[in-house]
């Protein structure tokens, strides 16, 4: 099957890898990189924030790593920036809590990816569905989603 995500790599003939995982109830992407015995340094969860402008904006980091508002509001030039609420997620990305990738959102939103991808030759996101994780190039991921690397996980 495939998602909005993987349907945006192929018009853009970027190269992926899909991985699927059984997911019964998603709990956390710690949980699913440990299921599919992948290091949480390449495995990114998918965060997506509102600025006090009203602006959405989605940051990818290490699973195992917490998002510092400051900093990925300093990243966006925002003066502050808050998580979106769960209850929100679908009807602003398109996507559900789980499934939720950068990659081929209902709009394009600023993207901060961060800057511990660079290192990596291939990364893992969320495939855009429960159950399905993309791999690919840090690079590609920058150049499909527009985005930028920064330093926006808490020290």
């Amino acid at each position: 099957m495939k998602t909005n995500a993987m349907r945006m790599l192929d018009r853009n003939h970027i190269p992926y890898q899909v991985h699927y995982y059984e997911c019964e109830e998603f709990i956390d992407g710690v949980h699913i990189a440990d299921q599919m015995g992948q290091s949480y340094d390449t495995s990114f969860k998918t965060l997506v924030t509102v600025g006090k402008t009203g602006n959405y904006y989605v940051f990818a980091l290490p699973v195992d790593r917490e998002l510092d508002l400051k900093k990925a509001a300093k990243a966006v030039g925002e003066k502050a920036v808050e998580m979106l609420p769960v209850k929100e997620i679908n009807r602003v990305t398109g996507y559900i809590r789980g499934g939720c990738t950068p990659i081929g959102m209902k709009k394009q939103y600023g993207t901060v990816i961060h800057e511990s991808a660079r290192q990596y030759d291939r990364m893992i996101v969320s495939g855009g569905h429960l159950g399905t994780q993309i791999e690919l190039a840090p690079e590609d991921l920058l150049k499909v989603t527009g985005g930028q690397y920064a330093d926006v996980i808490v020290s």
